[in-house]
């Protein structure tokens, strides 16, 4: 059993959420404790302004960001600086909205097994099916791969971090200025170590549907969103083509 600090994020007006979650870890029998999430109009002005970067954001993401993008973004940023501020070489992160999977206690383990010597930053836990995997090798044997992606998946759903990882995050999108989960699609920005299980150890649960930090009804993306949008997927395209993909073989060394 894995004994690295597991956090899910959570408001403090989501109490069902929040009972759905304790009782999940309790039947796997992993000890997690609640991150309060970050609601955006609570911060000050100084807070605003010392986690976001309005004017960047233009440039660099083809919408303005919600209130709850940003509170979500910042409550990731909260976990990793805890992470720092403790002395466990990693940490499980999950959103309140994750069923978790059978497996995920044995995954636990195994990644807490690896190495901590920087040759991984971040390994999600939930990703696509298929997946577009990059090389693979074996994390749990015949059951699980620890993989690298052709192109990182969104969600930040669940993942664990390391602190070479939470050090680069806190180092690189802090102002942030686009959604926590493209940054992480845009790795090679601040070469960003991004791992992934196979197949995935968490799922969306059905709540995942239905936000409780953001509006359902977004306004219609307009023409010049578009043109925003298809530029920034060149550079995501492009960022990827260019960077050499993450070596499983680094993280599981013989």
């Amino acid at each position: 059993m894995s004994s690295l600090p597991i956090v899910f994020i959570n408001l403090s007006k989501d109490a069902e959420r929040r009972e759905r979650m304790t009782a999940q870890f309790a039947q796997m029998g992993l000890a997690a404790s609640r991150l309060p999430a970050v609601w955006w109009a609570d911060l000050s002005q100084a807070e605003q302004r010392h986690y976001f970067c309005a004017p960047q954001s233009h440039g660099r993401y083809f919408k303005p960001l919600s209130n709850g993008e940003k509170g979500c973004y910042a409550s990731h940023l909260r976990s990793w600086q805890q992470l720092l501020d403790g002395d466990a070489p990693a940490m499980v992160v999950f959103e309140d909205d994750v069923r978790l999977l059978p497996d995920l206690p044995q995954a636990l383990a195994a990644i807490e097994a690896l190495p901590a010597d920087g040759s991984w930053d971040m390994i999600k836990l939930y990703g696509r099916e298929p997946e577009k995997i990059a090389n693979q090798g074996p994390l749990v044997e015949g059951s699980l791969q620890l993989i690298s992606y052709q192109r990182v998946p969104s969600f930040a759903a669940g993942y664990v971090i390391s602190r070479s990882g939470a050090r680069k995050m806190l180092e690189a999108r802090v102002p942030f200025d686009r959604p926590v989960d493209v940054d992480i699609r845009f790795w090679f920005e601040n070469d960003l170590r991004v791992y992934g299980v196979y197949p995935s150890v968490i799922a969306l649960d059905d709540t995942s549907e239905v936000s409780s930090i953001w509006a359902q009804q977004a306004a219609p993306t307009s023409r010049l969103q578009k043109m925003r949008k298809f530029k920034m997927k060149l550079a995501l395209n492009w960022g990827n083509f260019r960077a050499a993909k993450p070596q499983v073989s680094a993280v599981l060394k013989p």
